[in-house]
């Protein structure tokens, strides 16, 4: 099939002539005026391959950028090719910055114009089907990403639900409340937070920070797999009974490990982390497996605190509940184990944040307001 260009002179003459040459070739539409021209190409630009026009009609719209704005965009990459005599080129080159990609001379030399008319056109029919191409792989790009967003957002869903599920198993085989919960979620997002600002090297990214406070809540998943006279115990344990109870760290991982397909691989990361390491100390004297420094997870680390933190202020079956003063102190003091000192910084400089969690709730409750 025929390429079709659009040949715009008004001399009948020439246009005669270029249909002649290029007939062969090309289907040719020929306008005698630059509004004849507009015309055409604004009917025909899907089909045009090339413009040929005199540079007289350029003239009468003062430069060719004012005939350009006058058509639809399909002009911007149309290849246009000025008519002019070959002694006045040098007085046109401006022409060639202002949307005209090349000259045709007068007297007319057929070969010259065939190959220049065939060589321009055909670049722009493999640059059209280039952009095509690019058009539609970008649209199913944005399917294919708009499909994604939409498994991730009922992954996200489905992760949270089985969290929910688990935590909610937690709370009802242990006498850790909804509340606690609710703080060692608080806690840790506030701490993540402020590791993010001050070390990125820990890589955290919002994202992450959300599946680490999600995954938080299942820090002591493990305690279900406690008996009774263990878990619920009021008073010290015993060695035997410390050592048992300290196994559930790797018990949660093996509860986890039976839905490890069930959920993101951030979630599961995360999950695995916290429940296994979050009883783990900075100085190695932790467990299960005596870690130190940043050789324990960093979501550990930061439920560590969170957990330290909780249960010193909140009450518990074996103690009465610190000031938040207390709790605050005995932590950096190093009394309930040695926290890294990044995360002590960060807890001075959240400090009203962490004691805000349970005074905002102290507030939504007081009903003597």
């Amino acid at each position: 099939m025929k390429k079709t260009i659009m040949i715009a002179d008004e001399c009948v003459e020439n246009c005669q002539a270029l249909s002649d040459i290029l007939a062969d070739e090309f289907t040719i539409l020929t306008a005698g005026n630059i509004d004849e021209a507009v015309e055409l190409f604004e009917k025909n630009q899907d089909d045009l391959a090339l413009v040929i026009i005199h540079v007289d009609m350029l003239q009468q719209e003062q430069n060719p950028e004012i005939w350009k704005q006058r058509t639809t965009d399909k002009w911007k990459c149309m290849p246009v090719l000025a008519i002019v005599r070959s002694e006045d080129a040098e007085k046109y080159i401006n022409y060639l910055d202002n949307g005209i990609h090349d000259f045709l001379y007068i007297p007319f030399i057929d070969k010259l114009i065939r190959n220049r008319v065939k060589n321009l056109s055909e670049a722009y029919f493999r640059n059209s089907d280039l952009e095509e191409k690019v058009r539609i792989q970008t649209e199913q790009l944005r399917s294919q990403y708009t499909l994604m967003q939409g498994q991730a957002k009922e992954l996200k869903k489905s992760n949270q639900n089985i969290i929910d599920i688990l935590g909610t198993v937690v709370e009802c085989r242990n006498l850790e409340s909804s509340e606690h919960i609710r703080h060692i979620k608080a806690y840790t997002g506030i701490l993540a937070r402020q590791i993010r600002e001050d070390y990125p090297e820990y890589g955290l990214t919002e994202s992450k920070i959300e599946v680490i406070v999600n995954a938080s809540a299942l820090h002591d998943i493990g305690k279900i797999t406690i008996p009774d006279e263990i878990l619920l115990k009021p008073g010290k344990l015993t060695d035997d009974e410390y050592d048992y109870m300290k196994s559930h760290t790797s018990r949660g991982c093996e509860i986890l490990d039976n839905i490890k397909d069930a959920w993101g691989k951030d979630y599961d990361k995360y999950c695995h982390e916290i429940c296994k390491y979050h009883h783990e100390r900075f100085d190695g004297r932790g467990y299960p497996e005596g870690l130190t420094g940043d050789n324990i997870p960093i979501a550990a680390q930061l439920v560590s605190l969170a957990d330290v933190y909780d249960a010193l202020v909140g009450e518990r079956c074996y103690k009465e509940a610190y000031s938040k003063d207390v709790a605050y102190e005995m932590i950096l003091q190093g009394k309930c184990g040695i926290f890294s000192p990044k995360i002590l910084e960060a807890l001075i400089k959240t400090r009203e944040k962490m004691e805000a969690v349970r005074s905002d709730e102290e507030e939504e409750y007081d009903t003597t307001c």
